[in-house]
């Protein structure tokens, strides 16, 4: 593996372990609203959550392109913020992909929580438990396995990522060029070993994660009974 791919691969790990932490911050307390409101607006927010898994990543991509623009409201407020650009960035790659693995960590989450009786919530508030320590008292402990499920799959589409990536962060070295762009990078100028011993590092690891997630699973339900 090149020195470029490398960093490729050191950027894209970077990628990775910053979308899926900010997932987690942004998806449990939205997960947890999901699985607990009764609001008749609860479908549709669902489905907005749920877009990125149908919508073409071009398409997410073009518009967070034209969002992040400098000329639009978030673009220049981030300049003024920053002193940067959000497009072809590696803050904008950040801000892309959460919004484009939302689902990944909401949906485990969100039915991890509604398996969460609530008469066990119930039972903390009648012993003076606050909600917010009812939460991660009850709450939390039982839903390790959605916890562990949406940060590993989080982390994992993340990794894979191409089109949203490609539109808002382009081919940086060093910046945002991660090791999908760099792999489409290697076909277009016919340098098939470099494609192939990158994507057989992703098959790899797709593979590896999707099998840990499984016998996890499988091994905590046997547990749990």
């Amino acid at each position: 593996m090149s020195l470029p791919d490398l960093d490729a691969l050191w950027l894209t790990l970077q990628l990775g372990v910053v979308t899926t932490v900010l997932l987690l911050l942004i998806g449990t307390p939205l997960a947890w609203w999901l699985a607990r409101t009764r609001t008749r607006l609860k479908p549709a927010i669902e489905a907005v959550v749920a877009l990125p898994l149908v919508l073409p990543p071009t398409v997410l991509g073009f518009y967070l392109l034209l969002a992040f623009n400098p000329s639009s409201p978030i673009g220049s407020f981030w300049i003024t913020l920053t002193g940067d650009t959000l497009i072809f960035s590696f803050a904008g790659l950040v801000i892309a992909s959460v919004l484009y693995s939302l689902p990944f960590t909401v949906q485990p989450l969100q039915a991890a929580f509604e398996n969460v009786a609530g008469e066990m919530m119930e039972a903390a508030a009648s012993l003076r438990a606050s909600p917010f320590d009812a939460f991660f008292s009850v709450a939390v402990p039982l839903s390790v396995r959605g916890f562990l499920t949406a940060a590993v799959l989080s982390f994992a589409h993340t990794l894979g990522e191409f089109g949203v990536v490609l539109m808002v962060g382009g081919n940086i070295p060093g910046e945002t060029r991660v090791l999908s762009i760099a792999i489409y990078e290697h076909v277009e100028t016919l340098n098939y070993d470099e494609a192939h011993a990158l994507s057989l590092l992703l098959l790899l690891f797709s593979f590896c994660v999707l099998l840990f997630v499984y016998v996890f699973n499988r091994r905590y339900r046997v547990h749990a009974h």
